[in-house]
């Protein structure tokens, strides 16, 4: 019943979808054909995007790319700060409040102070911004989060992701689908990452990806893995996890991701009883909410009992007005990161500290 539904609400869409089509179609030709402007800046502009929204873990491709670089160049990360409650131009400085710069910033200039974090919706004066800085604080590669359709922008290089549970080629325009633009988009692509790769996929499967990708000669293919670290204490990132999970605990996951699968997929691999809260991405946790969580934390039965969150819904709940230090005290969160095969991972590297070089030197001869 649920999928004849379902296929009756996709039909209804499809026009919408089609002229969706069309008009991401027209704004990209006006691209292509120079009548809209892209703008070239005079420092390497790396960008990471996605054809679909949400859930193919672009901030941790960035942050793998700020510890890449960060210690090699002064980095910059621009992004638009999705759901801040600010306008205009913003860099970040430890006083600016998750609400203020938005959560994935936020996550990324506290992992790493030592780089500069700049949001604005208008990406453009954003890097102008930051090229206007002292030379001595200017920076000599930006990162461009969640930027592949904002194309005022001229990367020097752009890196696309596709989900391996939902590879682009698989997938339809918005709203029948996910993509933002049509699948032709990936045609502006150097490099493209297939993100949140199973570890148990043969060479075949990998091969069968590749193909179906029907990609350029020059774009390179890449497979990420993801990757959990210890389970860290809301409070501090130094308390783990005091107990080891048996059948005997139970764990309460709140989740506010674009797809938590494999993030409640990775808590279930414990022994303890898994209950699971899930809301919507970068969901903006209310009062209620907070008391909806706080009662069915309660109502749990076990001999040890936590909350469990993923990294990004912890930086919105440790800045929440309406979570006492008490619950706080509870919850803890599950850190994510990527990586890639120890060949991959060489090549990767090298190919963006190659362009960078590459970027400079040919700015030389200018």
């Amino acid at each position: 019943m649920s999928e004849n539904i379902s296929s009756k609400y996709t039909f209804w869409l499809w026009p919408f979808s089609f002229l969706y089509g069309i008009g991401i179609f027209i704004r990209n030709q006006l691209f292509d054909w120079g009548i809209k402007k892209e703008k070239v800046f005079p420092v390497p502009v790396i960008c990471v995007g996605n054809l679909a929204v949400g859930g193919t873990g672009k901030t941790p491709h960035v942050e793998y790319l700020v510890r890449l670089l960060k210690d090699k160049y002064r980095i910059a990360v621009v992004s638009r700060g999705y759901k801040r409650s600010s306008k205009g131009f913003i860099l970040a400085t430890k006083e600016h409040t998750c609400k203020e710069i938005g959560d994935e910033p936020y996550q990324i200039f506290h992992k790493y102070p030592e780089i500069l974090m700049a949001v604005d919706g208008n990406r453009c004066r954003a890097i102008d911004k930051l090229l206007s800085l002292p030379d001595t604080k200017k920076p000599q590669v930006i990162l461009l989060d969640d930027a592949y359709q904002h194309r005022y922008v001229k990367p020097s290089f752009s890196i696309l992701l596709t989900d391996y549970g939902r590879m682009f080629y698989n997938d339809r325009l918005l709203p029948v689908g996910r993509l933002r633009e049509p699948i032709s988009g990936c045609e502006r692509a150097d490099a493209v990452i297939v993100t949140k790769t199973p570890r148990d996929l043969k060479p075949i499967e990998y091969r069968i990806t590749e193909t179906n990708m029907q990609l350029k000669a020059h774009q390179q293919v890449f497979f990420s893995y993801v990757e959990y670290d210890r389970i860290c204490s809301l409070q501090s990132a130094d308390r783990t996890l005091p107990f080891i999970p048996t059948s005997d605990d139970v764990v309460l996951v709140v989740s506010g991701v674009a797809n938590p699968k494999l993030f409640v997929s990775e808590v279930r691999k414990s022994e303890w009883q898994v209950e699971e809260m899930i809301f919507s991405d970068h969901h903006d946790f209310k009062e209620s909410d907070i008391r909806t969580i706080t009662q069915s934390f309660q109502r749990l039965k076990g001999r040890n009992k936590i909350i469990l969150t993923t990294e990004k819904d912890a930086v919105r709940l440790l800045h929440n007005k309406y979570v006492t230090e008490e619950l706080k005290g509870c919850i803890y969160y599950l850190p994510i990161s990527i990586s890639f095969s120890e060949e991959e991972k060489d090549s990767f590297d090298n190919m963006i500290l190659k362009h960078i070089q590459t970027f400079q030197q040919n700015k030389i001869l200018w």
